[in-house]
This record gives structure tokens, C-alpha cells and sequence, in this order.
């Protein structure tokens, strides 16, 4: 690991610990002496996204997360709620057999997680996502949402 003080490339872990989807893990530079964090990960083998004009990427649980907290935008949602939901979709799609995923469905994945954290963000998502183009469509999509 790399000192972001003096660039040094040896540190040592002085304390570790659990950060939910994360590992927190205090160092300490062998070269300065300075104290810094890192944040690791578990590196996942994801699908590829095939995307609607047959495009494929790799999944990005950043990009999910932008959308997300986008539909979540002035909604009494928390970081932590999101966080959540990108950790249970990645653990849907990575659980998957198969190299690919259609964007499809991982887009109902992002809707059946966003109904269950709130119904507004739920329906700002839906309206992008399934391109609604007139009020009738949008008032077929609320509809399900009144009954409830």
C-alpha cells in the first residue's frame, strides 16, 4: 500500500475492522510513520450487461448506486438504505448462473428494491427507466401503487 504522505510502498495494518460490506483498516507508513485508512473490498466476478442495442459492459455498482440515489433525491431515504439495496442487487446478480445479465433485469431488480424503500423514488425510477411518454402511461404505472 502506498503512503499518501511520502509515497512510500511499505505500510503495516495497525488495527482492522468490519465496516458491513467493507474492511476498515487503520496503517501505519514504514517510511514516514503516518497513520492512514483504507477501505477494502471483496472483488467479485460479475456478469457482463447486455444492454438494450445488444452493447455489452461490465456491471458497475457505482453507476447503480448514481441511479439510485438520484430517484432517492429529497426522499426520507438513507445512504445506508441504498447502500443496502446496490449490496443486495450486486449479491442477486453475482449470484446468477450465467456470464451475462440483461439490463432488463437488472433495471427490475433496482424497482423491486426501490418499492420497498419508497414509493415516489420507486416511480421517478420507473418513469426514466421504462420511458414513459405520455400521462396515461405514467397513470398506468401509479395505478398498481393506488390500490395498495
Amino acid at each position: 500500500m502506498i503512503c499518501p504522505w511520502c509515497a512510500h510502498a511499505g505500510s503495516k495494518v495497525v488495527d482492522s475492522r468490519d465496516a458491513g460490506s467493507t474492511i476498515r483498516r487503520r496503517r501505519e507508513c514504514e517510511g514516514c510513520g503516518e497513520r492512514f485508512t483504507t477501505h477494502e473490498t471483496i472483488e467479485r466476478r460479475l456478469p457482463q450487461v447486455v444492454k438494450k442495442d445488444g452493447e455489452r459492459q461490465a456491471f458497475d455498482g457505482q453507476k447503480l448506486l448514481k441511479g439510485m440515489f438520484l430517484a432517492c433525491r429529497k426522499r426520507p431515504v438513507t445512504r445506508a438504505q441504498i447502500d443496502d439495496a446496490v449490496d443486495a442487487i450486486t449479491r442477486k446478480v453475482a449470484g446468477r448462473p450465467g456470464r451475462d445479465i440483461q439490463s432488463t433485469q437488472v433495471g427490475e431488480l433496482v424497482l423491486e428494491q426501490l418499492l420497498s424503500l419508497d414509493r415516489v423514488a420507486y416511480l421517478r425510477f420507473a418513469s426514466v427507466y421504462q420511458e414513459l411518454a405520455s400521462p396515461e402511461e405514467f397513470l398506468e404505472l401509479l395505478q398498481p401503487l393506488l390500490r395498495r
